[in-house]
């Protein structure tokens, strides 16, 4: 994810994280369903439709232009509830996170994608174009911002949005990365060869950490497992938060959470890493890209 899609819409965004949202919805679902209470029923607590506690049981109907924690209030007295840790998940799962302040900037799909690559544990991703955003130095992110947008405010917010969320590899209990770029990404010296040189060098500094694995496919291999372009995969250890399967494009996304799907890009994933160059030869290869450069 790139950061750098068409700007949002003027309607305001979701509120919460995305993840909390989802998290609590399952939650109230096996509440309900433990209190042997129908979707009917539960609507009728607050005089609405079963679809909406549908969608809220989904994690789609909280915050605002939804629900509000009152009425999560109300059904976890109806489900006889007294656990206040509900009531807490609902509290936070309706403040707005960090990334809602560039929400001009983010519509709605991509604004939901960094809300869950917050809360993703692993991160599996195959680029071919671009270096991953999250392994992106300023100055390449930059170069990479103004293919698209040329007017400086924005741009400049747009890497600070991005910078913001490379956080995340740093913090305590940072998910584990892996990715797998092609040479041409490496090699493709957007901002200038200097800027292509520090972000090699950056690269080489990340792959170094223990949570973070690189690995590049190469001019020579050819054909291979994900010829059918870029993907990321996201795994939770939430049990209410599927993984999923993001798939970019230049005005919207897919994200695809059923099983089926999920296993499919996992098993091309592990079929690409045999494929491509072992991470035991990522620094010699970085390394003979900057020499040329």
């Amino acid at each position: 994810m790139h950061d750098d899609a068409p700007p949002a819409g003027s309607g305001p965004p979701d509120s919460g994280p995305p993840a909390l949202r989802i998290a609590l919805g399952g939650q109230l679902r096996r509440l309900r369903e433990a209190a042997g209470i129908s979707r009917e029923a539960a609507a009728g607590t607050l005089r609405t439709s079963p679809a909406r506690i549908d969608g809220l049981e989904l994690g789609r109907e909280l915050g605002r232009g939804g629900f509000t924690t009152r009425d999560v209030d109300d059904l976890l007295t109806r489900y006889g509830v007294a656990d206040d840790r509900y009531r807490a998940l609902a509290r936070r799962a309706t403040e707005p996170d960090w990334w809602q302040s560039y929400h001009d900037l983010l519509p709605g799909w991509a604004e939901t994608y960094v809300g869950l690559e917050q809360a993703a544990s692993r991160i599996r991703t195959y680029e071919v174009q671009f270096v991953p955003g999250l392994l992106q130095t300023a100055d390449h992110a930059r170069a990479v911002i103004r293919l698209v947008y040329d007017h400086a405010p924005e741009v400049e917010r747009r890497v600070e949005l991005r910078m913001r969320r490379q956080a995340l590899l740093t913090a305590p209990g940072a998910p584990a990365l892996h990715a797998v770029v092609d040479e041409g990404a490496l090699r493709r010296t957007v901002g200038g060869p200097a800027v292509a040189r520090a972000q090699l060098d950056h690269l080489l500094a990340l792959s170094e950490l223990p949570h973070v694995r690189l690995q590049v496919a190469p001019f020579h291999f050819g054909g291979h497992a994900a010829a059918g372009g870029p993907f990321t995969i996201l795994g939770f250890t939430e049990p209410d938060l599927a993984d999923l399967v993001y798939l970019e494009q230049l005005t919207s996304a897919l994200y695809l959470d059923a099983p089926s799907d999920v296993a499919h890009y996992e098993r091309v994933m592990d079929r690409l890493c045999t494929q491509v160059e072992p991470v035991g030869r990522t620094g010699a290869i970085l390394a003979s890209i900057r020499a040329e450069l």
